[in-house]
């Protein structure tokens, strides 16, 4: 499938465009498009541009998740994980970055900052019901299932 794509920022051109990297990959790395270094404080949320923009097709979503590496060295999360890019959305790509560490982190220009995962959705209708059918879990909610 392609999916169009465009620098949505001037000056970051030297920057790579998504990509997967590996063959066996879901998701493809966001890149930093900053200035200058931007110093995320322990505790602190920031958001952070990509430079880039992206047109969808209808039933579709981009899906910006945490990079494994920064979570587990740094703790830096992405704070809605996944953020949801509707197909319809034509702006630049941002990415909120929240720092759960203990230390700052310099975010530099062109870092890998994120990943995005493309994935397919469907369009539901809600079908009103009086009630819902019986389940072994019912209306167990968090814990229910056991938390070990």
């Amino acid at each position: 499938m392609k999916v169009q794509i465009n620098r949505i920022k001037a000056g970051f051109d030297d920057l790579p465009l998504p990509k997967y990297a590996t063959s066996g990959s879901a998701g493809m790395d966001l890149y930093a498009a900053i200035d200058e270094e931007v110093t995320l404080e322990a505790g602190k949320i920031t958001i952070i541009p990509t430079g880039i923009g992206i047109a969808l097709p209808i039933g579709f979503e981009c899906q910006i998740r945490s990079r494994s590496g920064l979570s587990a060295k740094h703790g830096l999360f992405g704070l809605n994980a996944p953020g949801t890019i509707d197909s319809d959305y034509r702006g630049e790509l941002k990415v909120i970055i929240a720092n759960f560490g203990n230390d700052n982190y310099e975010i530099k220009r062109g870092e890998r900052i994120a990943q995005i995962v493309i994935a397919k959705h469907e369009t539901i209708e809600w079908d009103i019901v009086d009630s819902l059918d019986d389940t072994v879990r019912g209306s167990g909610g968090f814990g229910s299932t056991g938390v070990n």
